[in-house]
């Protein structure tokens, strides 16, 4: 897929969540479990015989309909998304499933629940820790979501079928791992608007049509003429889908060579271990490798990790973004914030609105500060270290 096709398919519209893709794929009596936090395995829906699709807003800010279930202390973005599951905008899906990911969350699920009434309605708990108890509690539950899923929809999710989606998905991340090299090249050939605006697409694709897509892309990408960044940056923060809001940052001259986004590159962490059992493999990889602040206990990994990228990209800066009432990410910025400074990484934290266009001029006038800040071209400091 060229760069201008991509761009041109998402241009952050909410009536672009029912994609030409998903619409065959119901047109072939095929059915859709929607689902929003990274814990849930899409491997196991998709052994299963359906088509994972994760719940998104593309930039939707209305939220009348939400704010009369929600309050409006409440993420902006949990309400947008609920506000679409209201109005009928996500009536193509036939079933969701809830997780914990953070109280915000929680209760946007539970009002589409009692208010929209899905079809099919799965509660997957996960565990705020990584220990040997919570491991098997929450295998215990993916023991639940696979009976419930066969269950319902008449299907028997064997072995065999698992494990073939858990290859389709670790070659997902294989390529997600190629297409990363490409942004954080001396010369990107791969910008971060695309980067999650692949991820957006493929959000609600099966892993190995997502494979091929991802495939094409890269391919084209490789032979094609990068370009110097004024700066690079590195982003961090919680579910966001508002690739019109990279652009525009990026289209300051800076470059986002690298993310520890929700939708990004946190979203291909989960890498099954070795091992006889897939479902307990499965346990293994989602709830070991899930690099959230819900994981209050996982902060030292989580830090490491973004250092760790932050360096082999060669940020001048990290940019930590994450929408107003966000407790989890407000406090895990103040500290990726003191500890990454420590060691020579400038960080700039942005509280915002989801999709609040008023918001847009005060990020960039932020951002434009934060590259002067930098320095602009100026060699990152750590770079030799």
């Amino acid at each position: 897929m060229t760069r201008e096709a991509l761009a041109e398919e998402l241009a952050g519209q909410p009536e672009g969540l029912f994609t030409e893709y998903v619409r065959r794929w119901k047109e072939s009596g095929g059915k859709v479990i929607g689902y929003s936090c990274l814990i849930a395995p899409v491997e196991l829906v998709e052994a299963a015989g359906l088509l994972p699709y994760r719940i998104k807003a593309l930039g939707s800010a209305v939220t009348e309909l939400a704010d009369a279930e929600m309050s409006l202390y409440n993420c902006s973005y949990c309400r947008s998304c609920l506000q679409l599951g209201l109005d009928g905008t996500y009536s193509f899906l036939d079933g969701v499933i809830e997780t914990n990911g953070c109280d915000h969350m929680r209760a946007m699920f539970e009002n589409w629940m009692h208010r929209v009434d899905p079809p099919f309605f799965h509660y997957l708990k996960a565990p705020h820790y990584l220990r040997d108890d919570a491991l098997e509690y929450f295998l215990g539950g993916l023991e639940l979501l696979k009976r419930d899923l066969e269950e319902h929809f008449g299907s028997e999710v064997t072995d065999g079928a698992l494990e073939r989606a858990m290859e389709e998905r670790a070659r997902v991340r294989e390529l997600w791992r190629d297409l990363c090299r490409l942004r954080e090249l001396d010369l990107p050939t791969v910008s971060g608007s695309e980067a999650l605006a692949l991820e957006i697409r493929g959000s609600a694709m099966l892993s190995s049509d997502y494979a091929s897509l991802l495939e094409d892309f890269i391919r084209e990408r490789e032979r094609a003429e990068g370009r110097k960044p004024l700066a690079r940056l590195m982003f961090c923060g919680p579910a966001t889908d508002e690739v019109a809001w990279f652009a525009e940052l990026e289209a300051m001259g800076a470059a986002v060579v690298a993310d520890a986004l929700c939708f990004g590159t946190r979203a291909f962490l989960p890498e099954p271990p070795p091992g006889d059992d897939p479902l307990r493999r499965l346990a293994e990889g989602y709830l070991g490798n899930l690099f959230c602040p819900r994981m209050y206990l996982e902060y030292g990994r989580r830090r490491d990790l973004i250092l760790q990228t932050a360096r082999r990209a060669r940020v001048n800066g990290v940019v930590y973004l994450y929408n107003k009432f966000c407790d989890l990410h407000g406090v895990d910025s103040a500290l990726l914030r003191r500890d990454l400074e420590r060691e020579g990484i400038p960080v700039l934290v942005l509280e915002k609105e989801y999709s609040a266009r008023a918001d847009l001029g005060r990020v960039k006038t932020r951002v434009q500060a934060f590259l002067e800040r930098i320095g602009g071209e100026a060699a990152w400091k750590g770079a030799s270290s």
